[in-house]
């Protein structure tokens, strides 16, 4: 069983559809790879936002309900997503965002200046500038230039309880090693220095759970290579004791999902087929696609969806 190689994707709930579609395509240059429903909740849509092919590591994902209530921060969930920039982007990216009239704070982190700033529904976000490399494809339709383009995932910080707990999880299992701490905060590194290898631990003990609602990270997903790995993984979850789902077949990938000791969902991902294997890249995103056992409702599943400008 391979260690874990780093970020699948992260999957997080929005209010607004359009809201949501307009700042990660306009703000932040991530292109709509894939519009499709929540396979749980079919009259809800599940956007895709990723570099130009939806590569494992890059992709964010929202389920908008347009009327939640928001969310509130706090322990058992990822609190920040983090986008990995170039070295010398940050002030282009600093002046981007407050040409949107995004607020945005500047913090010093292992001696790197990051940007945190929010989504339109509070979701937590931060730009980290770095020179590693990362397999990704830029979108050209962007409009920002290649040398300061997001690069996908640097990582994600997740709000906790107990490091204690979660550690022999993380780094017995699924292959982390633990790094440089500053404070409550921990660093550990996943098994590549690929996109989305990075996950900062920050212990809370005590404080408070978090408020699920727009704006919160509905679940954290890592990459595993394939079917058979995953499978590897899955017993290996089970014998230690985790409750984990059966294989869902979430179309673009399979899933396996369970909680880590502090609440937080966590879910195994395979990197294929991807998300080519029903439009061409060219229109990626462009047309609502649903899974073969939701296509006899299309017309229903249609009318129920909102409109959205989706950009060409």
């Amino acid at each position: 069983m391979e260690r874990i190689q780093g970020l699948h994707h992260i999957t997080a709930v929005a209010g607004d559809p359009q809201r949501n579609l307009d700042f990660y395509h306009h703000v932040l240059g991530q292109r709509l790879v894939k519009t499709t429903v929540n396979f749980d909740d079919p009259g809800t849509y599940h956007l895709y936002y990723a570099d130009a092919v939806g590569t494992p590591g890059t992709n964010i994902t929202f389920f908008p309900w347009k009327h939640m209530k928001r969310g509130v921060r706090g322990n058992g969930e990822v609190a920040v997503t983090s986008y990995a920039i170039p070295a010398g982007a940050l002030a282009t990216w600093r002046e981007r965002l407050a040409s949107f009239d995004v607020p945005v704070r500047e913090v010093e982190r292992y001696g790197v200046t990051v940007l945190s700033f929010s989504d339109p529904d509070g979701m937590g976000l931060e730009l980290e500038p770095t020179d590693a490399p990362g397999a990704i494809q830029l979108w050209s339709g962007s409009g920002i230039p290649d040398e300061h383009a997001i690069r996908g995932f640097f990582g994600a910080t997740l709000f906790i309880d107990s490091i204690a707990r979660l550690e022999p999880l993380l780094v017995g299992i699924m292959g982390y090693t633990r790094g440089v701490q500053a404070g409550n905060r921990v660093r550990y590194h996943a098994g590549s220095s690929d996109v989305g290898s990075t996950l900062d631990l920050v212990e809370r003990p005590g404080a408070p759970m978090a408020g699920f609602g727009s704006g919160s990270v509905h679940h954290i997903a890592f990459r595993t290579v394939d079917d058979a790995e995953q499978v590897e993984y899955l017993e290996a979850l089970a014998a230690a004791g985790y409750s984990v789902s059966p294989v869902r077949d979430r179309q673009y990938f399979h899933s396996i999902y369970f909680r880590e000791p502090n609440g937080v969902l966590f879910e195994v991902a395979t990197d294929a087929p991807g998300f080519l294997i029903d439009e061409p890249i060219e229109t990626l995103g462009t047309s609502l696609k649903l899974p073969s056992w939701f296509e006899a409702q299309r017309a229903a599943i249609e009318a129920r969806l909102p409109k959205l400008v989706i950009p060409d």
